[in-house]
Parts: C-alpha cells; sequence; structure tokens
C-alpha cells in the first residue's frame, strides 16, 4: 500500500469511529462552485461528495483508500444519493470522461512530479466546456512531509497550479498556511477556474 493511502487510511479509520464528516475548509470553498456531473478524484471520507449530491449533483468519486471508499458508498446508499464510489490507484489509473465539476483536494502531491503534472492535465482534459475544475494541493515551502512517509512527492512552485490554468476565468485562487506537527508548516494552493466555453 503506498505510504500516503496507508497514512489517510489510519486517519479515516480515526475520523469514522469519532463521526467526523464535517467539511473541511477547502471542502467549503469548493462546494458552491459545484454542479451537474462531478467528478471528485481522491474523495476521501465523501463529505464532498455527498454534500454535492445533496445539493442536487450526480458524483463519481474516487480514492486509494478502501475505508473512504466503503464508507462513502454506504452513506450515499443510506440516503438514496446519486453517488458512484470506486478505489483507484492514481498513480496509474486513467482519468477520463466529461464533467461539468472536477474535484482533487489533496491529491496532486503524491505523485512524482511527471505523475502530478499528467494528473493535472487530465483533469482540465475531463472538465467540459464551461465546467470547473477545483485543485488544492501543498506547495513549495511546506515543511511537513509525514503524510508521503517515504513515498513520492511533488511540491508544485508558489503560483504553479494558477498558471497551468492560463486561459480559464480564475474564480479564486488562493494561498492558506497552517501550523504542523513537529514546528512544521503546510502551505496550500486553492485553484478553482472554469474552463472556456
Amino acid at each position: 500500500m503506498p505510504n500516503g493511502v496507508d497514512f489517510f487510511d489510519r486517519q479515516f479509520r480515526g475520523q469514522i469511529a469519532a463521526g467526523d464528516f464535517a467539511l473541511n475548509p477547502f471542502e467549503q470553498v469548493a462546494l458552491p462552485h459545484l454542479r451537474g456531473d462531478v467528478l471528485d478524484l481522491g474523495c476521501g471520507l465523501g463529505n464532498l461528495a455527498l454534500a454535492a449530491a445533496r445539493a442536487g449533483c450526480r458524483v463519481t468519486a474516487f480514492d486509494g483508500s478502501a475505508t473512504a471508499v466503503e464508507r462513502l458508498a454506504a452513506a450515499a446508499a443510506a440516503e438514496g444519493l446519486p453517488v458512484v464510489a470506486s478505489q483507484a490507484d492514481f498513480s496509474s489509473a486513467p482519468v477520463s470522461g466529461g464533467y461539468d465539476s472536477v474535484v482533487a483536494i489533496g491529491l496532486l502531491m503524491f505523485f512524482p512530479r511527471p505523475r502530478s503534472t499528467d494528473l493535472l492535465a487530465a483533469m482540465q482534459n475531463a472538465t467540459r466546456p464551461g465546467g470547473v475544475a477545483v485543485v488544492n494541493t501543498l506547495i513549495e515551502g511546506s515543511t511537513y512531509f509525514d503524510l508521503f512517509g517515504d513515498g513520492p512527492y511533488t511540491l508544485f512552485g508558489h503560483d504553479e497550479v494558477e498558471q497551468a490554468f492560463a486561459g480559464w476565468e480564475i474564480l479564486r485562487s488562493s494561498h492558506e498556511e497552517f501550523a504542523a506537527p513537529g514546528a512544521t508548516r503546510k502551505k496550500f494552493i486553492t485553484v478553482i477556474a472554469r474552463k472556456p466555453a
């Protein structure tokens, strides 16, 4: 099991035991921009996928954690929500199809740079004209690496993700920084962009 998946699988089990299913700040920012057919890559416990489905979206969600996918599928079934949840290995799984909204929160950083940039491009290709892509990832300046273990990772440059959306309408681009264990820091960028119609 990749180190990142193992890290989050343990975290997800703890959250399930605690009943902690609140949207994180990045998911809260993303939710109002989601519509229609939604692709959620690295969906975690599915809190955003479920919220989007409750708001009328049809959601296809993938995560590397079996724990996360099982919880999301069960929760969606219990509420009769239009969510299809599947496990995927993003180090090789293709991203295809056409969606009105494509989301990757905290995913792109877990791969070597060539794969991270390929996934970003695949997200853009999977976004229908006039649709919205939401990307959130750690960037250079972050000093918290426990979640990567011995696995690969990519920290994009300060404005690199936004620059990758040249020609799109940038609806939001923001940087956030948080304290992390061991006097380290997490630095994130969140970009929400609309593809030209």
